[in-house]
């Protein structure tokens, strides 16, 4: 309450928890009864957090009618109330996550899935350290075809991809300040902006935090502050993993270290190549590529971009400092060594695809799993096993996949699969215009 009473102005809240797709579902409150929220939470139906992308029922989900649609409980989040400055009044946000009416945390919930395996590295003695970076386009979607918005500063439209281009960066400069502004307002630890490959495209990295809970709320309100903020510029801030067919798609890599009791970088032996237990974590990663992919793949479109030769893995394998691989060492001082996990698209729920990468290191490690060679040269052109190729095939190797259920409750697992299934199949009726307008905000 504190944050509010500095805050007069502040008339309304949002209160909002993560579905499994990582969209904000929540309630329109007055301000005035924030201690009631804060006191006593607030409920939705547990198969809130298990809609379709449209925001639809799970036809099968035993959630709805088979149990009668029951409710839980939705608790503030330690983050506390956020301002939302891409809105026109004065609006605080308030995170939510999900518990049984009896307190026990729901297994079905995105941020509770990764607090599981947040207490695993507790228990081990361990803490992770994470960053994300996050790929998004700026685009004009207001006619049929989607391009490239014209620069609020110049009134030009780019019409290719500048990487690392100051021009480019500086053609949308007012839509920077404002993000980084609303960055800082909302304790979002944004660092550095590039241009990216893709004409308006750009990634912002976040600053790597000992607390992965607070790593992936960072990235879910940082997409939902890139797309609020883009509209305000009249044009979308889109994370949809393909939006051009003819361009590169979004990422977003996860780098990852790991802190022991004393503090020590597990992963740092003094040298390049790192420790035995970087080469475990590795491992343990590469195992479970293939049944992880859904969670870096979400989304129909998400397959479009894992194709050869488009600056996105399609292998599963790893290398020091080689941006062609799933998995790269970068070259940093021994202290700063670290894994960059590259598979996942800017579509994802960042809550379930640190869960995936964090658990999967961290079963490597305790199985003192052997990693194999890494590769040297052109990824696409080494002999690796290959991630799914399809959705489809996807949703199934998740669903078969041992290494999942080590990672996720069996009810998220089996809630998530079923959401997918009837995504695939009703994705089937659109058209690639109506697939556009669906990702386009969505994820």
């Amino acid at each position: 309450m504190d944050w509010l009473k500095e805050h007069p102005e502040v008339k309304t809240i949002r209160v909002a928890a993560a579905d499994l797709n990582g969209v904000a579902r929540g309630k329109r409150i007055p301000a005035r009864y924030a201690d009631k929220i804060l006191e006593e939470g607030t409920k939705f139906p547990f198969s809130v957090l298990n809609l379709d992308i449209w925001g639809e029922d799970v036809e099968d989900s035993p959630l709805v009618f088979q149990i009668g649609d029951p409710d839980g409980l939705l608790l503030p989040t330690e983050r506390g109330f956020l301002p939302m400055p891409w809105l026109d009044a004065p609006t605080a946000l308030l995170p939510l996550w999900m518990f049984h009416l009896d307190g026990r945390p729901y297994e079905g919930d995105p941020r509770q899935a990764l607090a599981r395996v947040v207490e695993r590295y507790n228990q081990a003695g361990l803490t992770p350290v994470v960053a994300t970076e996050l790929e998004f386009f700026l685009i004009d979607d207001s006619g049929r075809q989607l391009r490239v918005p014209p620069s609020p500063r110049s009134g030009k439209r780019r019409t290719g991809g500048e990487v690392l281009s100051l021009r480019a960066l500086d053609a949308f400069d007012q839509f920077f300040t404002t993000l980084y502004d609303a960055c800082e307002a909302m304790d979002i630890p944004a660092d550095t902006a590039i241009s990216e490959a893709g004409p308006g495209q750009f990634e912002i990295n976040l600053m790597h935090q000992p607390d992965p809970l607070k790593a992936a709320d960072d990235t879910w309100l940082f997409k939902m502050l890139v797309k609020g903020i883009a509209r305000q510029y009249g044009f979308a801030g889109s994370f949809m993993a393909k939006p051009y067919e003819t361009f590169s798609g979004n990422g977003m890599h996860m780098h990852f270290s790991i802190l022991d009791r004393a503090g020590r970088n597990i992963f740092d032996n003094g040298g390049d190549e790192g420790t035995e237990q970087l080469r475990q974590a590795v491992a343990g990663c590469l195992r479970a590529m293939p049944g992880s992919t859904l969670l870096f793949a979400p989304h129909e479109n998400s397959y479009d971009r894992l194709v050869p030769n488009a600056h996105a893995p399609t292998g599963i394998g790893w290398a020091y400092e080689n941006r062609t691989a799933a998995i790269r060492i970068p070259s940093s001082s021994p202290r700063a060594r670290r894994i960059e996990h590259r598979v996942a698209g800017g579509d994802v729920n960042p809550y379930l695809t640190v869960a995936a990468i964090l658990g999967a290191a961290l079963n490597g490690i305790l199985d003192k799993l052997e990693a194999p060679e890494p590769f040297k040269g052109n990824a696409y052109d080494q002999k690796l096993e290959q991630l799914p190729g399809t959705w489809g095939q996807a949703i199934d190797a998740f669903h078969q996949c041992p290494e999942m259920r080590r990672i996720f409750p069996e009810h998220l697992i089996e809630n998530f699969v079923l959401t997918k299934r009837q995504e695939l199949h009703y994705m089937a009726e659109l058209s690639d215009e109506e697939t556009v307008e669906l990702y386009l905000d969505t994820v």
